[in-house]
């Protein structure tokens, strides 16, 4: 197994192994250490725990869910842990673990940076490290065609943590799937204690996913967790918010004390339905919700402010002119002037209309206009670079909003008594 090179350093924390003489034994640093099998009760945010060939495998929708998928889209997207984290209480000053990411490529595109680990300490970020080894996914953007190739297995490893004992959160990255092979610590781990927090679940698109955010653990919907105090499932999956039915029964059968759904921009860059199939939609999926879940606070989200779609439908189409440059942008593609088809604002307006009929009848449904979130004056400031998705600051001021706009006192995903 090869040691990563460290992606960075935070707070005093070592994430290298580098200066490690090459004759040296690495077992000789690990005498004592232990080696913890990795099981659900160290994995939060996952609704899946898949056994590999290598370790464990964990993914966000459950495995009933996965033998319904169409296509490899949603396969991929819902494997890619955003949000999941390695969670559990240690005294050790130094922690090593064995991954297989599978990483993706574009052909003619310059390689993706890999993917980040976030290591956080009693709530704080620490460190950060990246792998470099692991499977490579090349994708013909131009025909959808993928060559796979199989690659070794890498090891993260983070020095210089306090002897006290502290809560240990590692965020996998939320852009490549990653099977977790092996933890080894010099002091025992145990799962850490639950703190009570309300259990958030969240639904969106490759927005909530995480495109272009700095790390797992900056993403909007994690920071804004941590603003709101509460524990994220995140089942946002970059072009796939589609209103599955699969996606609507995950929903249903999870754990959640506060639901949030975010409708729009995906339904409008595929063109998969027109404004007649959308309206029952919403409601089967508002429905089978629930069914599991009948009076928890579930708020409905429109897409925040995308000019391109605004009112041109879709499909998306990508721009491949600046491509080899490392830039790819998206234009759309529809008839502006077809009334049948869906724009963000169609759908917004049908949103809001949806949400406040059945509010008559379900007090605990609420709505709330993503332009709130994201609008016209942050585009001015703030604008998507590739006219879909927004940059790091930006997932860090939707956070904000969102977390003062949901979760604020008074809010409807607020703590009771708040």
């Amino acid at each position: 197994m090869r040691i990563t090179r460290p992606f960075g350093r935070l707070g005093g924390m070592n994430s290298q192994l580098n200066d490690v003489p090459a004759d040296r034994d690495p077992e000789a640093d690990r005498t004592g250490w232990t080696t913890t099998p990795i099981t659900e009760s160290l994995l939060r945010g996952a609704l899946d725990l898949e056994r590999t060939e290598h370790g464990v495998l964990p993914h966000r929708l459950p495995a009933r869910a996965r033998r319904q998928m169409p296509d490899g889209g949603p396969a991929m997207a819902e494997s890619q842990p955003s949000g999941v984290r390695l969670v559990f209480r240690t005294r050790a000053t130094a922690l090593e673990l064995d991954v297989l990411p599978s990483k993706l490529a574009y052909l003619g595109a310059p390689p993706r940076p890999d993917g980040v680990y976030d290591l956080l300490v009693d709530g704080r970020l620490a460190d950060r490290a990246s792998v470099s080894d692991g499977n490579v996914h090349t994708i013909d953007m131009t025909t959808g065609a993928v060559v796979s190739r199989p690659g070794p297995v890498g090891t993260l490893r983070f020095t210089g943590l306090s002897a006290d004992a502290k809560d240990v959160e590692i965020w996998l990255p939320h852009n490549e799937s990653t099977e977790l092979v092996a933890l080894r610590t010099d002091a025992p781990v145990e799962a850490a204690p639950d703190r009570g927090r309300p259990v958030w679940l969240h639904h969106g698109s490759s927005i909530s996913h995480g495109s272009d955010a700095e790390s797992p653990s900056t993403t909007w919907p994690a920071l804004a967790a941590a603003l709101g105090g509460v524990e994220l499932i995140n089942l946002g999956f970059g072009g796939n918010a589609l209103l599955d039915p699969f996606t609507a029964r995950a929903i249903r059968d999870a754990p959640a004390d506060v639901i949030s759904v975010k409708i729009g921009i995906n339904l409008v860059n595929t063109d998969l339905m027109r404004l007649r199939a959308f309206g029952p939609a919403v409601h089967g999926f508002l429905d089978t919700i629930r069914e599991g879940h009948p009076d928890t606070p579930l708020l409905v989200v429109s897409s925040i402010l995308c000019p391109i779609h605004e009112d041109t439908p879709g499909p998306a189409a990508p721009d491949f002119s600046e491509l080899g440059a490392g830039k790819l942008r998206f234009v759309a593609t529809g008839d502006p002037t077809d009334r049948t088809r869906l724009t963000l604002t169609t759908i917004r307006e049908q949103l809001a209309r949806i949400t406040a009929a059945r509010a008559v009848e379900d007090p605990h449904l609420h709505y709330l206009d993503g332009r709130e979130l994201y609008g016209e004056d942050d585009f001015a400031e703030l604008p998507l670079p590739d006219q879909l998705h927004p940059d790091a600051a930006t997932h860090r001021r939707i956070a904000d909003r969102f977390a003062a706009l949901a979760f604020g006192a008074g809010r409807p995903l607020a703590a009771p008594g708040a």
